[in-house]
């Protein structure tokens, strides 16, 4: 059985290992291009592209996938089935047609919640209990394909992005393991979606990463679990920016302004939020400086109660 795998980030290199792992024929992999990264910027392979040339399966990295001569490179590599995850691109028509078995993608949620681009990230800061992984049909729409198989991941209250991200890939890879027999022996009756209960996980902008302290306790602790360990939640104290790396949710009975620092404790800094939740900041990043907890940053600053810390609602 020749496979295409088409796959960008971490979030894709088990679930491709995983199919080297079942003995299908991986004939070509198919990634987003190099890009700069870090101070020196870098040019940089994507890790999907680092595990394929490590196993010598050969690797396309076409700019625009739905250019005839980038999808017709894939074509020619004669694959019987494509499976996406985190790719990066929608596929066009030509190239979803082509594999016998068709064109199939892992998601990271229980569609039709949280298509898009993001959804681990939205699963915590909406705050669920649960998410997911999905396998499906693509079609030339936004992860809106038929449902071949879904399995549930229990989402814990101190998951962050990071925790939730390796569970979800790991789940995905096992899942994929399951479903393609089933798929090869007709075993499978396809889901159609319910579009009227599809919602939307977009790419995090940077307008987003800035913490909104009239938000509730609650609401707040999902943002910072939300966004860690990336692109991570951002404040402002005067004219500095610290990222906030974690906070703990404390009960706190003060009336200040939300974003008020109420305390100074000797591991944390507490901060007024829009409801009887307050928030413990308990590791932070300043701006220039390296990411520390909030214990080794009080040693040699002084923070006065009553400050004001910047937010969305400024």
């Amino acid at each position: 059985m020749n496979i295409v795998f088409m796959g960008t980030p971490d979030f894709a290199v088990p679930i491709l290992e995983q199919l080297i792992k079942d003995g299908y024929n991986v004939v070509g992999v198919v990634t987003q291009p190099d890009k700069p990264k870090g101070r020196k910027q870098q040019l940089t392979p994507p890790p999907v592209k680092v595990t394929a040339e490590s196993y010598g399966i050969p690797v396309l990295q076409p700019t625009k996938i739905r250019e005839k001569e980038q999808y017709e490179e894939v074509i020619a590599l004669q694959p019987d089935l494509i499976v996406t995850a985190a790719f990066g691109q929608i596929l066009p028509k030509p190239l979803l047609e082509a594999p016998t078995y068709g064109c199939i993608n892992v998601h990271a949620s229980l569609l039709p919640e949280l298509r898009g681009g993001a959804p681990i990230h939205y699963a915590i800061l909406q705050g669920k209990k649960k998410t997911g992984i999905t396998i499906m049909y693509m079609v030339e729409k936004l992860d809106a394909g038929d449902i071949l198989t879904q399995v549930e991941v229990p989402i814990n209250e101190r998951d962050t992005v990071g925790t939730l991200h390796d569970k979800l890939s790991e789940a995905g890879a096992k899942l994929l393991s399951e479903t393609l027999p089933k798929l090869f022996r007709g075993d499978i009756t396809p889901i159609k979606q319910d579009d009227e209960h599809a919602t939307f996980a977009y790419n995090i902008k940077p307008e987003q990463e800035r913490i909104d302290w009239t938000k509730t306790g609650e609401d707040i602790y999902n943002h910072i679990r939300g966004m860690n360990p990336w692109p991570v939640a951002y404040t402002t104290y005067g004219d500095e920016r610290w990222k906030i790396w974690w906070g703990e949710k404390v009960q706190s009975s003060s009336q200040a302004k939300p974003g008020t620092i109420v305390a100074v404790e000797q591991d944390g800094i507490i901060v007024a939020t829009g409801n009887e939740t307050a928030i413990k900041i308990t590791e932070l990043q300043p701006a220039g400086k390296r990411k520390m907890s909030a214990t080794d940053f009080l040693r040699g600053t002084t923070i006065s109660i009553g400050t004001v810390l910047g937010g969305a609602n400024e």
